[in-house]
């Protein structure tokens, strides 16, 4: 099989492809001209390393990612499985308010299990979550890092609030399934973290 491109961004273009017999996507990141090759080559393969890091730790701690298979530094690509499944944005609206709950309650389960080890998603949004054998899978781990500020909990999830607020608009109480989620899984630094949103959206910093 060869490779074909299925979305192109700044950072990175992923492919769908073959490995050992098996389908899988392929992220390579995107070398940038306007940076010198040797300190573009050292981001490439940190960033790559770091991503595919923080994916078998999401991996480890229960929550749904796609399986790794390769990792090549040198080229910055990320070999991992083909989850064939549909992504959350394309069926949220079209669900029935139980089927949402739970699918919303299920993603905050998620978002606790990586709050709860330090795993910031930096991109939280339903086009980063694939439901596949009734499992929410989160990828693109893309702009994630470790990290154990409340603020910076707080702001992942604000992500995910303002991602609802203009894809899922008409149906208000998804993030509020969320936050339910959240704190059953999260009996660490909810309230905090529930907090620091509200002082977010409160600043305006972000809008």
């Amino acid at each position: 099989m060869s490779s074909k491109i299925i979305y192109k961004g700044a950072e990175a273009e992923i492919c769908l492809s073959s490995y050992m017999g098996k389908k899988v996507v392929q992220k390579k990141r995107i070398p940038k001209s306007y940076r010198i090759k040797e300190i573009d080559s050292l981001l490439i393969s940190t960033r790559t390393k770091e991503e595919a890091k923080l994916i078998s730790e999401a991996r480890k701690y229960g929550v749904s990612v796609p399986i790794i298979y390769d990792v090549d530094l040198k080229n910055g690509i990320i070999t991992m499985q083909f989850v064939n499944g549909v992504r959350i944005k394309d069926i949220l609206n079209n669900l029935d308010e139980i089927q949402r709950k739970r699918i919303c309650t299920k993603i905050g389960e998620s978002i606790a299990k990586l709050h709860n080890n330090n795993i910031i998603h930096g991109d939280i949004t339903t086009s980063n979550m694939i439901l596949l054998d009734d499992k929410i899978h989160f990828i693109d781990f893309g702009l994630g890092s470790k990290n154990i500020e409340v603020e910076t909990k707080g702001v992942d999830l604000h992500v995910l609030m303002e991602a609802f607020e203009s894809t899922h608009s008409k149906y208000p109480k998804c993030f509020d399934y969320v936050i339910e989620g959240y704190k059953k899984e999260n009996c660490k630094d909810s309230d905090e973290v529930i907090k620091k949103i509200n002082d977010i959206v409160k600043r305006g910093r972000y809008r």
